[in-house]
């Protein structure tokens, strides 16, 4: 039985509530026995759906980027997360694939586009990340060069999520107004214009669409520039500042869920003349487990909070947030495993599959690492006034 306590907690109104216990409700009838053998179709089929019953609109509101509800979109998140990692996968990358457009694109393109996405029409990506550069977005070797009408992209992206069946990539490149972040423009590309093609599906422990692009003279409008020129890495950071906090949502749903695994198997499992869970060394570790996941949904929810409620940039929120809640689901994965035994770690049981679901989290969107740095500085520059 999932907990709701936290439901409760002064961070929250009552259109979170309801939002909460409808997506958990519709969540439970839809995903509950998800194919997981053909994961593009899976996914494609997941957006589809979540677009049909509404559920994108938190991700991809009609009101812009800036109209994301940051507590609305990590609630999704936790939610999805807890019920199957793979449709919060699909649920994040229509935000995270089109915020973008919506902060910095011409209003054409964002007419255009958005609405697809919001209904689950069009698939979207985010192509940020290279084969040498992926934390230090300042290290981007793919270029952008000016040519008649539009611009040029030549260079590589990996580990593209949606790379392969996406409609569209949001691409990061160098157009080189200035050295280093300063010098990075955004574009959207469509999957089928020419010069850009998939070179590569990449495979992972947790199954998910992946894929490693290559773009040689791949020509795009001018109006297909995000923002103006030399500003790619502002909206890179726009971006990832609103979608930030909710990896720390995902990985919380992950850890909820190994909670209510682990917690039913104590119960339940026979161990020396009683249950597991009436053993002294099992309360420890559920004590720990259940202080792990309040500590990491308070952490996530006041970063959503502060910049719902306080319209603050929340940098070092979302990294305490995204550092302390995906290590923390690792932490409570791993003792779930452990209390399941052998059973733990066989194909098909749910806590074997949340084990390969939450070790890319502590990697994406800023390695655990890059958050510890990013709270540093933050806590330096708020030292010195």
């Amino acid at each position: 039985m999932p907990d709701w306590s936290f439901l409760d907690w002064p961070f929250f109104e009552d259109r979170h509530r309801q939002f909460a216990h409808e997506l958990d409700a519709w969540a439970a009838a839809n995903l509950a026995h998800l194919d997981g053998s053909d994961v593009d179709g899976t996914c494609r089929a997941l957006v589809h759906a979540l677009g049909a019953a509404g559920w994108l609109a938190a991700a991809v509101p009609e009101g812009g980027a800036e109209a994301i509800d940051v507590r609305t979109l990590c609630l999704a998140r936790d939610i999805l997360a807890r019920h199957a990692g793979l449709a919060d996968f699909a649920f994040v990358m229509q935000g995270l694939g089109t915020a973008s457009i919506a902060l910095a694109g011409e209003p054409a393109l964002a007419a255009r586009v958005l609405p697809q996405a919001r209904r689950g029409e069009r698939i979207a990506a985010f192509a940020l990340s290279e084969p040498d550069a992926g934390s230090d977005v300042a290290a981007l070797t793919t270029t952008a060069t000016r040519v008649p009408g539009g611009w040029r992209i030549d260079g590589e992206k990996t580990w593209i999520s949606n790379g392969g069946i996406a409609a569209h990539y949001v691409v990061f490149a160098r157009s080189g107004e200035a050295p280093g972040a300063r010098g990075l423009s955004a574009f959207f590309v469509e999957a089928n214009t020419p010069g850009l093609r998939v070179a590569a599906r990449i495979e992972t422990i947790a199954p998910h669409p992946l894929a490693f692009l290559r773009f040689e003279n791949c020509v795009v409008p001018d109006s297909h520039l995000l923002g103006a020129a030399g500003e790619g890495f502002k909206v890179a950071m726009a971006t990832l500042d609103i979608f930030r906090p909710s990896v720390g949502a995902a990985a919380l749903g992950l850890a909820r869920r190994a909670m209510d695994e682990a917690l039913a198997r104590a119960e339940a499992r026979p161990m020396f003349g009683t249950v597991l869970a009436e053993l002294q060394m099992t309360q420890a570790k559920l004590a720990e487990m259940a202080t792990d996941v309040d500590a990491s949904a308070l952490l996530v929810y006041r970063a959503a909070w502060t910049r719902d409620v306080l319209r603050r940039r929340v940098t070092k929120e979302a990294a305490m947030a995204k550092l302390f809640a995906t290590e923390a689901a690792q932490r409570v994965i791993d003792a779930a495993v452990q209390m399941f035994g052998g059973l733990g770690v066989t194909s098909g049981v749910a806590v074997e599959a949340l084990y390969r679901e939450v070790r890319a989290l502590r990697i994406y969107e800023g390695a655990s690492e890059v958050q510890k740095l990013i709270i540093a500085r933050q806590v330096r520059t708020e030292a010195r006034g």
